[in-house]
Order: C-alpha cells, then structure tokens, then sequence
C-alpha cells in the first residue's frame, strides 16, 4: 500500500556551490511512502506523516547552511559543539565559526536534490514505524514565471531557527509602479540579489576580530565580517565583499520589503511603487512608496 503528501513542507535553506559562492533556496517537498497497514489500517496517519516526516526534515536541514563535505573545496573542523568552515568557490573564499546546529554536513560533492534526498532519506528511516516499509521524496522548486533571486542572511534577533547566520531562500518579486505591472524593476533586484549575502549594518566587524580557523587568510580588503550573539550560540562569517549587499537594518522580509520600496522611491522620486516581496515560496510582505 503506498500513501503520498504532496506539498508536505518547504526546506528554505543555503548551500555551498564551487561555482556560485553561497546559494539560498526553497525546495518543496512531497512524500510517498511504502508500507503495510497498521492497528488503525492506516499506512501511517496523516496528523504524524506532517508532525513525524516534517519535523524530521526541519530539525535536520531547513534553516540550515548545506554543506558538501566530500567536495575538494571544503575544509571543516568541529571542537564539541562548534564547527569552523573554509570554503574555495570561483566567487571568493567563505569562511564561518558556527554552533553546528547552523550546518548540515552532507556526504557528497556537490548539494542537488539526489544527495538531499539521500541526505533526508537516511534520517527519516530512523524516525518512521516498522511498517513503513519504504519512503521516497520528491524535492522540487517552485515553478516561477516572473523574476527571482537567491539570498542568504541571518537574523540576530529571531528566537528560532531564523537566527543562523548563513540560511536562505529563493523569492520571487512583483514590482508596481504606479498600479502598473514593473518588470524591469522586478529583474533589477533579481540581477542585483542572484546568489548575494544580505548583512545587516549593525552586524559588521572587521574580519581581524574574527575567530575562524587557522587556515583562514582574509583581509577587509577583500571580505566584509560578520559577527552576533544569538540564543543558539555566537555566529561569525567571512564573506568576498562582491557577494554581499549591505542593509542598513535588519533582513526580515518586512524591512527588506520596505528597502526596496524606499530605494526605489529615490531612483525615481515621482512615481508610487508597490512592492510585494518573498521569502521562499508561499509568504511575504508587502511595502508601498510614493
């Protein structure tokens, strides 16, 4: 007997590529699982397919920077609860001390939806009853028709999952200017936020202040640090300075709305732009200038 969930859940995420630098994304997750019938003649209820299989998946990679740990470019070490990252990419060199809570360390060479799936299959056996049989997932990205961009940012103040410093998202945007559909100004933003990092102004250090591993060679010059408190631990980031837009607050969707919305305002100070922003796939917010 075989039970499926479509939509199950949504992993928003960062991973590192060697050729993109630090990629956020949004993958949908559906789920069909294998199995004989239980006391209830149920495959497994529908209420603990969402708690059980959801659950497992949130704990062990969404919110979560991916790494391919059987990639050349890597070099990780980990003391107890914290890791220390060094990653080569063809866009510059990142660097992150994190509580390990803020990685999913993933045996492969390269993060695509196969070593994910994998990566999620082993923990959800661990998780599921005996008669389950079997589980596949389907991992997948929202079929988009209008512009978007990739980021990645950290969230200091958010009381969850939120506030490791390298997760992401893959957002569309929908731009009016004056009640007229923009989209010359939906694609400014999806070219300017292609793969960026979006760092909060007030979470800036110079990368001297730093305590990332001894392989690191990096320079203000170079790169912009990164560095805050949280509830789950101290977060500290090195990251090339061309991949990175500076904001001057926080990065909830809500003020990143609001940025856009006042920037393009700026640019052109006689129109009234709408701005109906993302963050991953399904929710957003909305600011209005002019």
């Amino acid at each position: 007997m075989q039970l499926f969930v479509k939509d199950l859940t949504v992993i928003d995420f960062s991973y590192l590529c060697p050729i993109r630098g630090m990629v956020g994304e949004s993958w949908i997750v559906d789920v069909l699982l294998d199995g004989g019938l239980d006391e209830q003649n149920m495959v497994l209820d529908f209420s603990k397919v969402k708690k059980t299989i959801k659950n497992t998946i949130d704990d062990v990679a969404d919110h979560r920077l991916l790494i391919p740990t059987a990639c050349n470019q890597v070099r990780w070490q980990q003391q107890g609860d914290r890791v220390w990252m060094d990653f080569v990419s063809q866009k510059g060199d990142i660097h992150l001390a994190c509580p390990s809570q803020a990685f999913a360390l993933i045996p492969t060479e390269v993060i695509d939806f196969e070593s994910v799936n994998d990566f999620l299959q082993k923990a959800l056996r661990e998780a599921l009853p005996e008669n389950v049989q079997g589980i596949s997932l389907t991992l997948r990205n929202e079929v988009l028709s209008t512009p978007y961009y990739h980021y990645s940012h950290g969230l200091r103040k958010h009381d969850g999952n939120c506030q490791r410093i390298a997760h992401g998202h893959r957002s569309p945007v929908t731009i009016f200017e004056n009640g007229i559909a923009a989209p010359n100004w939906d694609e400014y933003w999806a070219k300017r936020w292609q793969d960026i990092y979006l760092g909060c102004e007030d979470d800036l250090v110079s990368v001297d202040t730093l305590s990332l591993s001894k392989q690191t060679c990096v320079s203000d010059d170079t790169h912009f640090g990164f560095h805050y408190q949280a509830p789950q631990g101290d977060f500290q980031l090195a990251m090339p300075k061309a991949l990175c837009d500076i904001i001057p607050h926080d990065t909830t969707v809500e003020l990143l709305a609001e940025f856009m919305a006042n920037t393009l305002s700026k640019e052109v100070p006689e129109s009234h732009f709408k701005v109906i922003a993302f963050e991953g796939i399904g929710k957003g917010a909305i600011a209005v200038r002019g």
